[in-house]
């Protein structure tokens, strides 16, 4: 095979043993749920995570359930075996699956979902390649994180753009949707060209009514020409894999996140989803291996696509290929299991995590206690204590919190489908612990 096949994987008399690897790898697949809903005692026992711990950082990085580890395992042992003829025969094909099942899961069509390492590979690929013009203007929030802000700042000095930053709220104690909604669509000017948000905050564990927010930047939109209508961009990662909403249903042009977080999926794993107005105002920056039209224009000197999608943004280079071919194997978890049934079992434990603590002496709830402004990250402060002082005294306990890495720091424990109501109970008396020393 020539290094053009090679590069794209072509897979021209692909290897019969991967159409089966695929059911393999799917067997190992939680039940799926009954008429009374899912058996989390079954789920939890998909995970493999030390007993000592109450490990809620699925916000962080997460656990692999046993399809994803034996996903990556069954590729991995293929890639030892006949690591050239394998990734020869199979790696277009498999990348197309991991694209395809992302963008089932997000709601969009399979050329319009592309592969990343992270969240913040997916924000920098996507700042750097919008096509804006000098004197442009990106509008964000003071409350958006350092990954938003950094590949922002980066892009502008590049091409000339322009960046201000407003506060969604004065108080997160009064937070509301009115209140968000509303000063976002009165910040927008004749030069604002994009709107970047993130969907939950890392820091106080905020969820933003993105749904809300596209619906009224649509009739801004409405009075514009194409070139200058307002893109939404959003980064998702702390609702991908909690949420029952897609990209349709929250309305963003373009959404990129982790799939080593809330999804469970392979580590150093990630997307990026964009409708077809997202991806006409974005170029490429990585070389794809797997785009064969860009691959083509080189080869014969022509013109190179102007308008990127999920093929032509994935990355190329070698990498951590079990990996990327195991996606569609966390997909299918969470799908068996059932997104809305993944949704609500997180918002109980976080609903009960939050009422535990919102009447604690000595601690005061940072996460709105109601579910339209929150998800699965649940934050608090401990009088007297600093977040990492607080963090420290809980791993002393056994539980493992974070501390979140903002200016000003909050502790965050983030309950998800690999906990259970008992565990909660032990971080909840661990922080009533802490709190009275």
């Amino acid at each position: 095979m020539d290094r053009r096949g090679f590069l794209f994987g072509a897979g021209v008399a692909a290897a019969a043993a991967a159409p089966a690897m695929a059911q393999e790898t799917a067997a190992p697949s939680p039940p799926s749920p009954s008429t009374t809903g899912p058996d989390w005692e079954a789920v939890r026992a998909q995970f493999q995570t030390a007993p000592d711990q109450v490990n809620m950082n699925a916000m962080l990085i997460a656990s692999h359930p046993k399809p994803v580890r034996a996903a990556i395992d069954q590729f991995r042992r293929e890639l030892d075996w006949r690591p050239v003829t394998f990734l020869e025969d199979n790696n277009r094909r498999l990348q197309g699956y991991s694209r395809a099942a992302l963008a089932r899961y997000l709601g969009v069509e399979a050329r319009q979902a592309a592969l990343t390492d992270s969240t913040t590979m997916g924000a920098a690929l996507v700042y750097s390649g919008l096509k804006l013009r000098p004197g442009d203007e990106i509008l964000t929030t003071h409350q958006d994180y350092y990954v938003t802000h950094e590949s922002l700042r980066h892009a502008a000095l590049r091409n000339g753009a322009t960046i201000r930053r407003i506060s969604l709220y004065d108080d997160i104690d009064k937070v509301s949707e009115p209140q968000m909604v509303g000063r976002l669509m009165s910040a927008i000017t004749p030069r604002t060209r994009v709107l970047a948000l993130t969907w939950v905050h890392s820091s106080t564990g905020l969820k933003i009514p993105l749904p809300a927010i596209s619906s009224a930047l649509a009739q801004v939109n409405v009075g514009r020409q194409e070139a200058d209508q307002v893109l939404l961009v959003v980064d998702g990662v702390h609702g991908f894999g909690n949420q029952d909403a897609d990209m349709r249903a929250l309305g963003c042009d373009v959404f990129v996140a982790g799939c080593h977080k809330w999804l469970f999926g392979p580590r150093g794993t990630g997307v990026i989803a964009a409708n077809a107005k997202g991806w006409a105002a974005l170029r490429p920056t990585i070389p794809s291996f797997v785009d064969s039209g860009a691959w083509g224009a080189w080869i014969n000197n022509g013109p190179l696509p102007d308008a990127a999608d999920g093929v032509l943004m994935s990355p190329g280079g070698f990498k951590a290929f079990e990996h990327v071919w195991a996606i569609p194997a966390a997909i299918d978890f969470h799908e068996k299991i059932g997104r809305a049934q993944i949704a609500d079992r997180t918002a109980l434990l976080a609903d009960q995590l939050k009422a535990g603590l919102e009447v604690m002496p000595g601690v005061r709830l940072i996460t709105p206690r109601e579910r339209r402004l929150s998800a699965g990250i649940v934050s608090f402060d401990v009088a007297g204590l600093s977040a990492d002082g607080t963090v420290r005294a809980l791993r002393q306990r056994g539980v493992v919190a974070s501390a979140a890495p903002y200016a000003v720091q909050h502790v965050r424990l983030t309950p998800s489908i690999m906990n259970s109501p008992a565990e909660v109970d032990r971080a909840l008396a661990a922080v009533r612990e802490i709190a009275r020393a």
